[in-house]
């Protein structure tokens, strides 16, 4: 089974315009997340899905600079935009890879796309139906003809707006298994993701300190965030608006 990971991207982000070419240690937020994306030897293919805003232009400069595969879809519609570039993919399964984690670790991509394919009854298998996991470490594996099928029966704009949440909402039409972090990695309490300024000085300053290992584990990054507890003074604070479509 053809497996490809979409990562969906836009300019106009809402609390940080512009941050997935926001500068990181001599590269865009975006090479850093392909970077480790594309260490998961369990993908055969890795394209990013943005919309045909103009603003995004420079978004599909960037990939063909890098030669990864772009597609170009809705704005709002993020699930049509998933199902759209997967069909122009040819992919059979599709790892929705979010694009505000710059730091994700490809071994937890791996372990989600083993537990899909060794589960041939999941239609969907994701590390984020409850919150054990650090934020920005979220990885979704999922039968295209499962999305096929939400985008058929799916018509509300805000759910779709959320790819898969359709998907995530209906337990009883799909098969849905959710993979809890392991002890040591439960740590629900920190934050990679990058969804304001504060956080992209985070990652920025994890990036500087691995700067001569950017392979590091997640194990590796809570060890240094555990170790330097000043990084985390300006986030915890934050509002995290992903608590509103997951459980806790």
């Amino acid at each position: 089974m053809r497996t490809v990971a979409v990562i969906p991207v836009r300019m106009n982000s809402e609390r940080l315009p512009g941050k997935v070419m926001a500068p990181l240690q001599g590269q865009p937020l975006l090479g850093t997340l392909l970077s480790r994306v594309q260490r998961c030897s369990a993908l055969d293919d890795v394209v990013i899905a943005t919309s045909t805003n103009a603003e995004n232009d420079c978004i599909e400069i960037y990939c063909n600079q890098q030669r990864v595969p772009v597609f170009r879809g809705s704005e709002e519609d993020v699930l049509g935009r998933l199902l759209q570039t997967l069909s122009w993919c040819k992919a059979d399964v599709g790892v929705l890879i979010f694009g505000d984690g710059p730091l994700i670790d490809p071994q937890i991509i791996s372990q989600a796309v083993s537990v899909f394919h060794a589960n041939s009854g999941y239609d969907f298998v994701g590390n984020d139906l409850t919150t054990t996991w650090p934020p920005g470490m979220e990885v979704e594996v999922f039968k295209v003809s499962a999305l096929a099928d939400a985008a058929q029966r799916c018509h509300d704009p805000q759910i779709r707006e959320h790819g898969t949440l359709f998907i995530r909402q209906n337990p009883k039409i799909y098969q849905l298994y959710n993979l809890e972090a392991p002890t040591g990695m439960s740590r629900s309490d920190l934050s990679f993701e990058v969804d304001v300024m504060e956080d992209l000085q985070v990652v920025e300053a994890l990036l500087r300190e691995f700067s001569d290992d950017t392979d590091m584990s997640l194990e590796e990054l809570i060890r240094f965030m555990d170790e330097n507890p000043q990084l985390t003074t300006g986030t915890q604070k934050i509002e995290r608006r992903w608590k509103k479509y997951r459980g806790k």
